[in-house]
């Protein structure tokens, strides 16, 4: 082969080789291109994601500080018809006092001069058995103080039994204290029972219940607020007496009004059930019973303010529980569950 044809045999692995570098170093900057724009799509999913993090953070941040506000608003509104209440209910409790002081003094004299009209009826005995009578009128005699007798023990029972709903009454009509006192339960129950049953009978002369107590006897005092559970109880059992009268109007002949009170313990907690045998709740309205101003009573015989009031005195006045089975046409049971303290516990 010619020398002269050397130079040109070698040109063409030369641009070959040139060809080759071209494109290697193209491949190169392509992949360093790809690299860059995945780097560049991988930060901005990041900064995308932080970006929605802080939205929903953000979100939830305002979410949360609306819901505080509808809270705190909702606890403003029941403050606020706590507060028009308890006005309500000192102005009332002013009257009740009023009113069971005025009835006090006659009571006095009613069981005052009952005994001393037994005294008498003694005196008047033994004065009679010196007296010459005939069988006849000593028999006649007899009887009638035998009668009047009685009659002064029924007037000296149903004095003392009166007495005891005036000192309910003035019990009931004291203002509140915020010191809790180590309290019988089964005492209190049993006088806010004769003070709503005498309520009802009052309104229901024609009416009757009967009234079934089972208290714990060995239920130790507990530290509560007295008058602020007295009301509770009062609210639960007047809603019980007024439960079994509706019923009364509706149900056949052979209905009987029962109402049933009990306290237990059960571990760390005092239980107190009133349950009545009257018409029940109803499913549907049975969650907003505890709502300010919700009542199933017709116009002017309820406010809605009772169950709202209890639910508070005894969920953040005590730290308990109220809560409520019904069956309806069949029953109601209302559940007081009050936390013990270390010392009791």
């Amino acid at each position: 082969m010619p020398d002269v044809l050397i130079p040109f045999l070698l040109v063409g692995p030369i641009l070959l080789l040139l060809a080759l570098g071209i494109v290697t170093i193209l491949i190169r900057e392509q992949r360093r291109r790809l690299v860059q724009e995945q780097e560049k799509q991988q930060i901005l999913a990041q900064q995308n994601e932080q970006l929605e993090q802080q939205v929903a953070a953000r979100t939830a941040e305002i979410v949360a500080q609306r819901n505080n506000l509808e809270q705190a608003l909702a606890e403003l509104k029941t403050t606020q018809t706590q507060l028009v209440q308890r006005e309500k209910m000192a102005s009332l409790g002013e009257l009740t006092a009023g009113i069971a002081h005025e009835m006090q003094n006659p009571l006095n004299f009613v069981t005052n001069f009952a005994d001393l009209s037994v005294e008498l009826v003694a005196e008047l005995e033994e004065e009679l058995a010196r007296e010459q009578l005939s069988e006849q009128g000593q028999d006649t005699i007899e009887l009638l103080l035998r009668e009047l007798i009685q009659n002064q023990s029924r007037i000296h029972q149903h004095g003392h039994r009166a007495d005891r709903i005036v000192k309910s009454m003035l019990e009931h009509s004291r203002a509140s204290s915020t010191q809790r006192q180590a309290t019988d339960i089964n005492t209190l129950l049993e006088e806010s029972l004769r003070l709503a049953y005498h309520g009802w009978r009052a309104k229901n002369k024609d009416s009757n219940a009967t009234l079934l107590t089972e208290l714990d006897s060995d239920l130790a005092p507990v530290l509560v607020l007295p008058q602020d559970l007295s009301r509770v109880f009062l609210n639960l059992l007047t809603n019980a007496f007024y439960a079994v009268a509706e019923k009364s109007r509706q149900a056949p002949p052979g209905y009987s009004p029962q109402i049933c009170v009990q306290t237990r313990r059960v571990g760390n907690t005092v239980r107190v059930r009133v349950r009545d045998n009257g018409n029940g709740i109803p499913a549907a309205v049975r969650e907003k019973i505890y709502q300010p101003f919700f009542t199933t009573k017709p116009t002017g015989e309820g406010t809605g303010l009772g169950l709202s009031l209890s639910y508070d005195i005894i969920t953040k006045g005590h730290g308990g529980t109220l809560s409520v089975e019904s069956e309806e046409g069949e029953y109601t049971e209302f559940t007081i569950s009050l936390p013990l303290g270390p010392a009791q516990a």
